[in-house]
């Protein structure tokens, strides 16, 4: 019966562990970012971890839209499981979140979330915007980590990990084979610690151990990231792409660029609806172009005997098609039906 209770209430301490209200928990999230000769370093951490880790680890690393093998190589290496999740999975303790190719990963407190939203530093998936999240949704729980790579990317999600009561980590330039994003976190801003490849694992199982410090209190809503627009610093110039000023002490609102085509505001919106119709056509032409490429090669993978290919190929061919369809719909003025509702749209 007593082996039973200490189940129960390790069982409790487990899901405490994770639970979003309980801000006065351990550091169990952990961010890390990576970009060029980062692998050894995340290959190290995530062998560092046991079994019985509680808290949840999330990773970027700069792939862009290319096929990743990153959750496998991780799981290989250590006790936690890995994976790409899903938009809008749960986030559970023992495990570790890689970004999946050409989406963002970020996370709230009620999951996890996928945007293929404008890419950050020349890059999609971006750490900054998984260390933003973080910090956001659970402040001083969090342990953010810049490894090895070109850019700045990590520097800015730092920054607010750090603002957030979180603990900031950097891998040591001079141990990184690409230093720059070590060097420009540093660079940005004071970092708590800094540190080896080999000694990371060590250092962050001992951060994740330690009573996070209460921070500045966090809220449940989403990270400021998605769907999200900044209000534009200029119009555009419909005749050559410039920024446009509004012309001072006139009646009659008057618009001019910096290389002196002028416009009256009706003008502007005619030069605007003009670029979404052309940007439209565009992607008609584009969607059905690839149609026909995905086409193309499902029957070369098919003469080839390559499932996978066939596979590959088909799956990029049905969604530039769903894409397609969507588009037509817009154009069409008729409402997108969900396909399996059954529904037709109504002229």
């Amino acid at each position: 019966m007593d082996d039973q209770q200490d189940a129960v209430r390790a069982v409790r301490r487990a899901r405490a562990a994770t639970e979003p209200g309980n801000e006065q928990g351990c550091r169990d999230i952990i961010v890390i970012g990576g970009s060029a000769g980062a692998l050894d370093a995340i290959l190290n951490i995530a062998g560092g971890f046991p079994e019985e880790f509680k808290g949840s680890i999330f990773i970027v690393s700069h792939i862009g839209a290319n096929r990743s093998h990153l959750p496998e190589l991780l799981t290989s290496a250590g006790s936690l499981p890995a994976l790409h999740p899903e938009d809008g999975d749960p986030i559970r303790p023992g495990r570790i979140y890689v970004a999946p190719p050409d989406r963002h990963m970020l996370v709230t407190r009620d999951g996890i979330r996928l945007w293929r939203g404008p890419r950050q530093h020349f890059t999609r998936p971006a750490v900054d915007p998984l260390f933003r999240s973080a910090a956001h949704a659970f402040g001083a729980r969090v342990i953010g980590v810049v490894l090895s790579g070109t850019g700045s990317d990590g520097a800015a999600g730092l920054e607010k990990i750090g603002e957030a009561g979180g603990v900031t980590v950097v891998q040591a330039p001079a141990d990184a084979l690409y230093p720059e994003m070590p060097r420009s976190a540093l660079a940005a801003l004071k970092v708590e610690h800094t540190a080896a490849r080999t000694e990371l694992p060590a250092l962050l199982r001992r951060l994740s151990s330690e009573v996070a410090k209460k921070g500045p209190t966090v809220t449940r809503q989403p990270s400021m990231e998605i769907d999200e627009f900044e209000k534009p610093i200029a119009l555009t110039c419909p005749e050559c792409g410039g920024a446009l000023r509004e012309v001072k002490g006139t009646a009659v609102k008057q618009y001019r660029c910096h290389t002196g085509h002028g416009f009256g505001a009706d003008e502007v919106l005619d030069g605007q609806i003009e670029e979404v119709d052309h940007a439209l056509g565009v992607a008609l032409r584009v969607l059905n172009e690839r149609i026909e490429l995905c086409r193309h090669m499902t029957e070369n993978a098919r003469a080839g005997g390559r499932s996978f290919g066939l596979a590959h190929w088909d799956r990029l061919k049905q969604e530039a098609e769903e894409q397609l369809h969507v588009l037509q719909q817009f154009l069409a003025g008729s409402p997108v039906q969900a396909a399996d509702e059954g529904a037709e749209a109504i002229p």
